[in-house]
């Protein structure tokens, strides 16, 4: 078992940056691949970056690509979303999830991959 606890997020101005952190506790963290999906009001949630769990391979929606990075360290237990050059269509709740056994490139994609979730933070980016 695996607890996620998202932090960061806040009320921006469009162009602004925010950067959400994902701490976990339980198990270990570095087995685990990471990822943060979204979900805008009236809209199914959505994939937005992932790291593998040896921080070799990182994916991201193509809409946030060149925009937001994700990184994670491991003696910390924590994992960063740095989203630069924010967009109002940027606004959700941002989501951090785990998995421990992720292989396939298409599984950080999916929602469904993911056996652990956290609560979520708001984002919000005002035009």
């Amino acid at each position: 078992q695996v607890q996620l606890l998202e932090s960061g997020g806040g009320l921006v101005q469009a162009g602004g940056a925010l950067r959400l952190s994902c701490a976990a506790s339980g198990r270990t963290f570095s087995n685990y691949a990471m990822g943060w999906f979204r979900q805008a009001p009236g809209k199914e949630r959505e994939f937005v970056a992932a790291i593998s769990w040896n921080d070799a391979n990182t994916y991201y929606a193509d809409s946030v690509k060149g925009r937001f990075t994700i990184s994670r360290h491991n003696a910390e237990n924590t994992v960063h979303l740095q989203m630069n050059s924010l967009k109002p269509e940027d606004t959700a709740v941002y989501y951090c999830a785990a998995d421990p056994l992720l292989y396939y490139n298409y599984e950080y994609y999916e929602s469904s991959e993911y056996d652990y979730w956290g609560q979520g933070t708001q984002v919000t980016v005002a035009s």
